[in-house]
């Protein structure tokens, strides 16, 4: 086994560990919802604090269960997840097909591959 199967390996462990181990433990505060977000806790601390307080607007749509509610939550994120690994990947691609290309030009003029580069470089600072 690889040194980078051993780690990635190791870290999906860990990872796996982390989502777990809270849940076997049963760690958290058992006298409220298990999982209530920020906006639940801070509704609840604005009806404390203020209990005649009305909000300024309601959601435009309300998911009829928490399970589609966390579905559409976890949509959301994979979706944010899939655009900035396209950009990330994107931007990754370009700068190695300018890496090619250099080296493609190095090879075929040798000569005339260090004005190139040093042009290069000048234009883009």
């Amino acid at each position: 086994m690889s040194r980078n199967t051993k780690i990635n390996a190791l870290l999906l462990l860990v990872v796996a560990a982390l989502a777990v181990l809270p849940l076997a433990l049963g760690l958290g505060d058992h006298k409220k919802e298990p999982f209530t977000g920020a906006d639940g806790e801070a509704e609840t601390a604005i009806t404390e604090m203020e209990p005649d307080y009305k909000p300024w607007f309601s959601p435009l749509y309300e998911p009829p269960s928490g399970e589609i509610e966390s579905a559409l939550f976890s949509l959301q994120a994979a979706l944010g997840a899939g655009v900035l690994a396209y950009y990330f990947g994107l931007h990754r691609g370009r700068r190695q097909g300018e890496q090619r290309a250099l080296a493609q030009r190095d090879a075929q003029d040798p000569a005339g591959s260090e004005a190139a580069s040093e042009e290069s470089t000048a234009g883009r600072a």
